[in-house]
């Protein structure tokens, strides 16, 4: 707080300080007279202020040479008076300012180099105080005509500064400064501002345009001067140019301007700098300013720091607004700027460029200025023209900035975009670009090499199976650029032209170029495809308000139009791989080696081949076919998109094409197709694919049907079905009842032909059936729970004969146990024979022979089906009896609940299923035996004898020859077939040995063919797995397998309870060296 808050106090303190520095000019007395100014307020500095003043400015004006320091001092205790004062006289402010300004120069080199860095700041800091300080309309009168020389030269030193000092705190400050002499500081303490000022508008106009070729020159220089100088000293150089040149250059004032100079009221020499703003000196100084506006964009359009960029926004917007008719020739390099920064890496410059374009249209600054628009129209033909060499010179980033240019030309001229489409040559060209830019590269292999086998696996929801976005999709690769920031810009720039250009027009033109060469194929329908989605006016931002997007009527037409291209016979049913399974040639293992069987059913064949291939067919070629097909899918998606509930109407053309393709082999088109319903589930309103397919099932099944009866003609209709199955529900089964019988005769008919799209077409159809009508009383599942319970009868009755044993209960286990041998021996008493053959006693209440209920139809199709099946368990492709297997597994598991069709059924299968598994490739063999083990689960007592009798002995013998093998092998025999079906084998037969309830004899061959495979040097994978058949073994016969594991390895030596019992010798060694040990330890612990 202040101490002296009157003027006479304050001057009592003051005199005597003001005396002592007039008298002597001395640093010190100075901040003597700083150290007391501190403690008087600003109401008393106000009244002393003159007073105050005289020494300080007596000190400057002392002729002779002075310290610098003692200047510093002086401009810095001045400074301080006039922040805390106002200046209310002109010529004191006029004066004061030439005083500091004059304090820049050296008395020896006159030049601002010369002096120190810190009087230089402090100088610069003066300047801003006083001209803040100026009270009122005082800084008007500053502004006169007569200031002009010392104006002028307080300017070009400060720039001066601005561009030769090394010092980056002077070069702000000093630009800073002069922002303040031109009245541009934007600071709440700066009385006035130019946009205020209106009536000295042309006044002040005169007086800076003789500045402003020096100025601007200077500016210019700063501007593109090394990055490395800072962004902040580029931003204010920036500033003070747009925002001089504008007011100078302003069409407002330009307009006020008479022809003739009116005669100043000022000295001849003065009179001559005063520049008169005719017509002459502003061409003149449009077309030298219009060299230094290019300049400075191509300098900060590529600024590293973005705030730069944010600044030649402001810059552009400032020019063109104000100056649109006096710097018309910059209008052009303006825009240009402008536009390329629509989709600059900036969010914070986009949202900018975005709400400057928005603002232009509002100002309607280009559809109504016929001058803007010709030179945007100008500049679009330009491009277009010079676009297709562009695109394939230019880097990524060149494509980049190219086509974000492009992208701003479209969004400033809107629908006057039309002017260049309309031109032939300017059309061909834009789309000759287009074209050549979006060409995809095809020669990837895993394109054509990843397939599609969604058949396999029914999905649980088909709404969570569908919703696959095409983002998961392998991504595309094109030929000419690799940044995503293109193709993002390429589909904005054709969303665009199909907003504001003529839709028919262009749809017509790109539909040409669709069907001039394969080579353009692609690439125009990835064009056609987003200008739907434009002309639909979706995800494009309408800058022009009163611009109208196409009718509903006019999109749908030209939509339906697409739709029958791209779903026409020659666009849509394109080679994609090697039919070698339509031709019914196979490739037998013998020739491709074991490696192939791994991959056989998950490649298609690359190789070309005489036996099943096309000279003509390449990688390439079905790549491209494959692309082509996917941007087709999308495209019915975007128009689905487009037309929204309106596509509907087209759902009974477009719906069955797509599932054709949803169901095909080759993943990239199944995703794609996947990714169509989708879209056309969202458009149409519909809720998930399941809703989708339900609605329109009636008309899809009638297609099917119909097409079924001309299947050469149409061969990929059971995939049609088999989609459908795959994302439906119950609901389905009788509508597609009738259509599953027309696939049976047909196969009848031309099973050897079709045979795998049928058989698969049958698979997903059991599949589809074991998840609908999942069985609830399983009766193998009944038979389980027996056998375990019965396991565990003797295991309890082993325990507590162990536990509690008297002379009665061992008397009774021995007779019960001799009268079981009896029976299994067939020693049975003719008594016994007379009691179980005693014929049944009939129900008095049986009034004759019942009828049977008809079967459910899921029950008659998976008869009709495993039927289908017994035949085609020995084709001769490998792969179809591979599928067969899996068929006929799912046929076992929907039929189980009914076992007068199930077992009938499967005594006629056991031949076929014995050969595949005694005799067949090891494919073949481990598929079999699983649908044996399902077999096993549901038939049980039916199969036991088969087994035994068929099956069990070269199943053990298989395990007891592979043993040895198995056993030298290294790491690499887990990756075999050989050991595949070993731990199929062990893991297998150990639920059957329970499930069939196994006789002593065949579990005996079980534990024999086991044994082996409790070494440690067995792979430990086949270690656990022959542990788990013991486990099994265990819950049968218990006994038996604690027996042949001691004879294996026997951890204790047994006394004998009784002396009169003799000890029983158990074979199995002690020792450490014992490579049963660790398993047989196990086991036995487990047993116990």
């Amino acid at each position: 707080m202040a101490v002296f808050d009157t003027p006479e106090a304050a001057f009592g303190v003051l005199r005597p300080v003001c005396v002592q520095l007039t008298k002597t000019q001395t640093v010190q007395n100075v901040e003597h007279l700083q150290a007391q100014l501190q403690a008087v307020s600003d109401s008393a500095l106000q009244e002393l202020q003159q007073y105050i003043l005289f020494p300080l400015r007596f000190t400057l004006k002392t002729p002779g040479p002075k310290r610098e320091r003692l200047i510093q001092s002086v401009v810095e205790c001045l400074t301080f008076v006039l922040s805390s004062t106002c200046v209310k006289e002109q010529e004191l402010l006029q004066e004061l300012f030439s005083e500091l300004s004059g304090c820049l120069y050296s008395p020896n080199s006159q030049k601002p180099d010369a002096v120190s860095e810190e009087l230089k700041l402090a100088v610069i800091r003066g300047l801003s105080t006083l001209m803040h300080s100026a009270y009122g309309d005082i800084i008007l009168t500053f502004y006169e005509p007569s200031i002009l020389p010392r104006l002028g030269f307080a300017v070009s030193l400060l720039l001066d500064l601005a561009e030769k000092e090394k010092s980056k705190q002077i070069k702000i400050a000093a630009l800073k400064c002069l922002q303040v002499l031109l009245l541009q500081c934007d600071c709440q303490d700066h009385p006035r501002s130019l946009d205020e000022l209106e009536l000295e508008q042309k006044q002040l106009g005169d007086l800076f345009a003789s500045f402003l070729p020096g100025m601007s020159t200077a500016l210019t220089r700063v501007i593109t001067g090394d990055f490395k100088q800072g962004h902040s000293i580029v931003v204010s150089s920036l500033k003070i140019f747009y925002k001089t040149v504008s007011f100078v250059m302003a069409d407002e004032q330009l307009r006020r301007i008479s022809k003739v100079q009116a005669k100043p009221a000022v000295e001849h020499r003065i009179a001559e700098l005063i520049v008169h703003r005719e017509a002459s000196w502003v061409k003149s100084s449009s077309d030298k300013l219009t060299l230094l506006i290019k300049k400075i964009i191509e300098c900060v359009s590529v600024h590293p720091h973005w705030k730069v960029r944010l600044e030649l926004i402001d810059f552009v917007e400032a020019l063109l607004l104000k100056c649109s008719q006096s710097l018309i020739e910059s209008a052009g390099p303006l825009l240009k700027a402008l536009v390329g920064l629509v989709n600059d890496e900036s969010p914070e410059v986009q949202t900018q460029c975005a709400k400057v374009l928005r603002h232009f249209a509002d100002q309607k600054l280009v559809v109504s200025n016929s001058a803007f628009a010709d030179i945007l129209s100008e500049n679009l033909h330009s491009l277009a023209t010079s676009l297709p060499r562009l695109m394939n010179s230019q880097d990524d980033q060149g494509k980049f900035s190219t086509l974000s240019l492009l992208l701003g030309y479209l969004k400033l001229l809107g629908p006057k975009v039309n002017f260049v489409l309309n031109s032939v040559a300017h059309l061909q060209r834009l789309s000759k670009a287009l074209i050549q830019v979006l060409e995809l590269d095809v020669g990837d292999i895993k394109i054509v090499e990843e397939r599609c086998w969604n058949s396999d696996h029914l999905s649980a929801s088909p709404l969570t199976s569908a919703m696959q976005p095409w983002s998961q999709i392998q991504r595309r690769y094109f030929r000419f650029f690799t940044d995503e920031r293109v193709f993002l810009l390429l589909q904005q720039v054709c969303q665009l032209l199909g907003f504001y250009g003529n839709l028919c027009l262009l749809v017509d033109h790109f539909m040409g170029l669709y069907h001039e060469s394969a080579v353009y194929r692609k690439q125009a329908a990835m064009v056609l495809n987003e200008l739907v989605v434009g002309a639909a006016g979706l995800e494009v931002e309408n800058l022009h308000e009163k611009h109208t997007k196409a009718s509903p009527e006019e999109l749908r037409e030209i939509v339906t139009s697409i739709l029958e291209e791209y779903t026409s016979q020659e666009n849509w049913y394109l080679v994609t791989c090697f039919e070698a399974e339509e031709m019914g040639e196979e490739v037998t293992l013998k020739q491709l080696g074991l490696q192939a069987i791994t991959s056989v059913a998950h490649t298609c064949p690359v190789t070309s081949s005489p036996a099943f291939s096309k000279p003509s067919l390449t990688i390439c070629s079905m790549n491209s076919n494959i692309w082509q097909i996917c941007i087709q899918l999308e495209g019915i998606g975007h128009c689905a998109y487009a037309l929204g509930k309106d596509f509907r109407l087209l759902l009974m053309s477009a719906l069955y094409p797509v599932l054709e393709k949803a169901g095909d082999q080759t993943l990239l088109i199944s995703q794609a197709a996947t990714s169509a319903m989708m879209d056309i589930c969202h458009a149409c309103g519909y809720d998930s694919l399941q809703h989708l397919i339900n609605q329109n099932s009636d008309y899809l099944v009638n297609g099917i049907s119909l097409n079924l009866r001309h299947l050469s003609l149409h061969p990929h209709t059971p995939k049609v079905l088999e989609v459908m199955l795959r994302n439906s529900d119950a609901s389905l089964l009788p509508l597609v009842a009738d259509v599953v019988q027309d696939v049976l005769a047909t196969l009848d008919q031309c099973y050897d032909k079709r045979t795998t799209s049928f058989v698969s077409v049958l698979h997903t159809l059991l599949a589809a059936l074991a998840q609908w009508f999942p069985d609830t009383g399983n009766p193998g599942q009944l038979q389980e729970q027996s056998v375990e319970e019965e396991g565990s009868h003797l295991s309890e009755r082993l325990a507590s004969f162990q536990h509690t044993a008297t002379a009665e209960d061992i008397e009774q286990f021995l007779l019960n146990y001799l009268k079981e041998k009896d029976v299994a021996d067939g020693n049975v008493s003719d008594n016994d024979e007379e009691e179980q053959s005693d014929p049944p006693k009939m129900d008095e209440s049986d009034t004759g022979p019942s009828v049977e209920p008809p079967l459910p139809v899921q029950i008659q199709i998976a008869t009709d089906v495993m039927e289908r099946c017994i035949h085609l368990l020995s084709d001769n492709n490998l792969r179809i009896r591979l599928k067969v297997l899996d068929v006929l597994d799912l046929c076992v598991v929907v039929l189980q609940s009914h076992r007068d069709q199930l077992l009938p059924l499967a005594h006629r299968a056991w031949p076929s299923l014995v050969h595949r598994l005694t005799n067949d490739d090891p494919l073949a063999v481990l598929r079999a035996f699983k649908v044996l083990r399902t077999l096993g689960g549901k038939c049980g007592d039916f199969l036991r004898n088969r087994f035994c009798k068929d099956v069990l002995p070269k199943l053990a013998g298989s395990l007891v020859t592979q043993a040895p093998v198995s056993a030298r092998a290294g790491p690499v025999y887990s990756h075999t077939l050989a050991f595949k079906l070993q731990l199929a084998v062990l893991q297998g037969l150990g639920p059957l040995c329970e499930r069939l309830d196994l006789g002593e004899g065949d579990l005996n061959k079980v534990a024999d063919a086991c044994l082996m495979y409790l070494s440690a040097k067995q792979p430990v994978k086949l270690q656990e797995a022959a542990r788990r058949v013991f486990l099994h073994l265990m819950k049968v016969d218990p006994d038996s397998t604690w027996f042949l594991l001691n004879g294996l390895y026997c951890p204790v030596q047994f006394t004998p309870p009784h002396p009169s019992l003799h000890p029983v010798p158990l074979q199995g060694a002690m020792g450490q060296q014992n490579p049963y040990m660790a398993n047989v330890l196990h086991l036995l612990q487990e047993l116990q």
